[in-house]
Order: structure tokens, then C-alpha cells, then sequence
């Protein structure tokens, strides 16, 4: 019998936004915060540029995103390896959909991935395709999610 594997990450995120008074008002405060892990380079984040935020830093929506893209990938380069079919470059283009409700309540309703899969010339395409399928049902992040995340890959074959 087989247990469950547990995994645990520890992430610091903190507030970089304090211009001088605090939440003294809505428009007083910066919405900026650091993403921060033991020796790991930190990400810059902000709110949407539409919620007051610096378009400059990554918001939770876009890391949101950049997760489920991330998780497919990388669960895609792990099949392809053992499947023996040699990936030469991969590009996602994901986009995400959310809406905000009058209440100010907002929630995504979809994320569509895109990768732009290239395999040698030797590797077998349709079989690159397929995997696609594989890497959504192992993605852990898109199992976490309560939205639908799809993906409409492209899979070409290098010039042999």
C-alpha cells in the first residue's frame, strides 16, 4: 500500500507599499509587495494596474497563471523524456479569464494554455501532442484550482 507524499512551501510575502501613513486612506498606501524565499531571487509584486497597482511588478492573478503554465510544462518536459520523444523548445502564451462581480468579488472562470512545443526531427509528433493530455491530468496546480484551465498545444517538428 502506497501513502500520501506531503510537501510543504514556505514563502514570505511582504508589504513594500507603506508610504509614509499606512491604510491612513485608500489612496495613501502602495499596493507593492515582495515575494521572498530562502535563496531564491525576489519576485516584485503589485496589484493590477485597474486595483491601483504598479503594472511594472507581477500581480497574483498573472503568478496565478504563470503557476498553471509553469506545472504543465514541466510535467509535459518529464513525459516527453520518458516517452522518448526529445522536446528542442517550448513557449506557453497563457491566458487567464476573471471577472469581478459589483461586490467586488472576483474569481477566474478559465486558463488557456498555449504552448508552442518544437521536437527533432526523430521524435514521434503525434505522440508529443498526446503528452499534452498526460501533463494536465499530473499538473498539481491545475488539480488545486476550481476553474477550468485547458491547453491548445502546437507541436512541430524541427527540419531533419
Amino acid at each position: 500500500m502506497t501513502s500520501d507524499k506531503e510537501h510543504r512551501y514556505e514563502v514570505t510575502v511582504a508589504w513594500t507599499g507603506n508610504r509614509g501613513s499606512g491604510t491612513s486612506s485608500y489612496d495613501a498606501y502602495g499596493r507593492d509587495y515582495e515575494v521572498r524565499g530562502d535563496g531564491k531571487p525576489t519576485i516584485a509584486g503589485s496589484a493590477e494596474l485597474a486595483f491601483r497597482g504598479d503594472q511594472t511588478r507581477w500581480c497574483p492573478e498573472e503568478l496565478l497563471v504563470a503557476a498553471l503554465s509553469a506545472c504543465h510544462h514541466l510535467w509535459y518536459l518529464h513525459l516527453c523524456a520518458v516517452a522518448g520523444v526529445v522536446v528542442a523548445d517550448y513557449v506557453d502564451r497563457a491566458e487567464g479569464v476573471m471577472i469581478v462581480d459589483p461586490h467586488g468579488n472576483g474569481h477566474f472562470t478559465s486558463v488557456v494554455l498555449k504552448p508552442e512545443v518544437t521536437v527533432s526531427a526523430e521524435s514521434d509528433r503525434a505522440k508529443a501532442v498526446a503528452l499534452h493530455d498526460q501533463a494536465h491530468k499530473k499538473c498539481f496546480v491545475a488539480n488545486s484550482v476550481n476553474f477550468p484551465v485547458a491547453h491548445q498545444a502546437t507541436v512541430r517538428s524541427e527540419a531533419a
